[in-house]
């Protein structure tokens, strides 16, 4: 092995290593979110969750005041 394979080597490695740490950081600074999401989902699922409210535009009278 030459030392320009061992320098390829040792670049791309730690290329993928940069790559990696940054996509765990990701992952990490969005996991508050993913688990209130989740909360949410199973929540809504066990039939715990409230209806909609009345200025939401999914609830019955569509947003619209029903005077």
């Amino acid at each position: 092995m030459k030392w320009d394979d061992v320098t390829l080597v040792i670049l791309a490695a730690s290329g993928c290593l940069t790559l990696l740490l940054t996509q765990v950081s990701e992952v990490l600074s969005r996991l508050p979110q993913i688990i209130r999401a989740w909360r949410q989902v199973r929540s809504e699922l066990s039939g715990g969750g409230t209806g909609p409210g009345p200025g939401d535009p999914s609830g019955p009278s569509g947003g619209q005041d029903e005077s």
